[in-house]
């Protein structure tokens, strides 16, 4: 059984340097994405896009005491225990790779969005031309072949981290007790269980809202059933209507020969 792996993003260290967003691009072979207007911001793009998988979000906020934060909080693929979008598929494109990684394959996709309505995160995006879905996929080439992702390998401010599950959740712990004595009392681990946990954890120093996060998302039940119950019905009445054409074309080539 391989290892479960995870990545952790610690808030808090984060620079907003960007250099994750770079090699996200650079790995993939991602085009330039003109497609989000410049809006005066310093924040690159308004959202995640089918070629901007990995985005620095920029937030400008004054806490309770009156002091000024910048928040940088890097969006992608949540790479699910339980992922939404894999089980909501109707053809069975998305696929949960050992360690954990949630990938898309393109050959499959028909580009229905069903993945973007199910995801709780609303991260997969559909490319408007090839019509595919798409969205981070972990490095899970990388991985594979014993590197890290490139986004942490890339990393100036330690502010990405990539190792196995339980070495990712026990340094998670160790920072939220060190941002806790340092005075911020809501600091916690992202980790939902709602969605069966997340091989893309974060360090928040402060509640999720604050990040817009939902503070306990869900994998629908009705999507389980969906992918235990009712596809499978689904194959099996496809699978019964072609036999059934065939058995039907098959009697009539023969009524018409016995006709002759």
């Amino acid at each position: 059984m391989a290892q479960e792996i995870t990545m952790l993003h610690d808030v808090a260290r984060c620079s907003a340097c960007r250099a994750c967003m770079v090699a996200c691009k650079q790995w993939h072979d991602l085009p330039a994405d003109m497609s989000t207007p410049f809006e005066g911001q310093y924040q690159s793009h308004k959202d995640l896009t089918s070629t901007t998988w990995n985005l620095i979000q920029m937030h400008e906020r004054v806490d309770g005491a009156g002091k000024f934060h910048w928040d940088f909080f890097k969006k992608q693929c949540m790479h699910c225990g339980d992922p939404a979008c894999m089980n909501g598929c109707p053809e069975e494109a998305i696929e949960k790779k050992a360690g954990g990684a949630v990938v898309i394959n393109p050959d499959k996709c028909v580009g229905c969005g069903y993945c973007t309505a199910n995801c709780p995160f609303g991260i997969p995006k559909v490319d408007a031309e090839s019509h595919k879905s798409t969205k981070c996929d972990l490095c899970y080439d990388r991985i594979a072949e014993g590197m890290e992702p490139a986004c942490s390998k890339t990393c100036t401010a330690d502010a990405i981290r990539f190792g196995s599950q339980a070495d990712m959740l026990a340094r998670a712990q160790e920072r939220v007790d060190i941002l806790r004595a340092e005075g911020h009392p809501d600091a916690n681990v992202y980790n939902p269980q709602g969605v069966g946990g997340v091989h893309m954890v974060y360090v928040l120093p402060e509640k999720p809202a604050v990040y817009g996060l939902p503070e306990n998302p869900q994998t629908p039940a009705s999507i389980n059933i969906w992918k235990d119950v009712v596809r499978p019905v689904g194959k099996i009445a496809g699978v019964g209507a072609i036999a059934g054409v065939l058995g039907l074309t098959a009697l009539t080539a023969m009524r018409g020969k016995g006709d002759k």
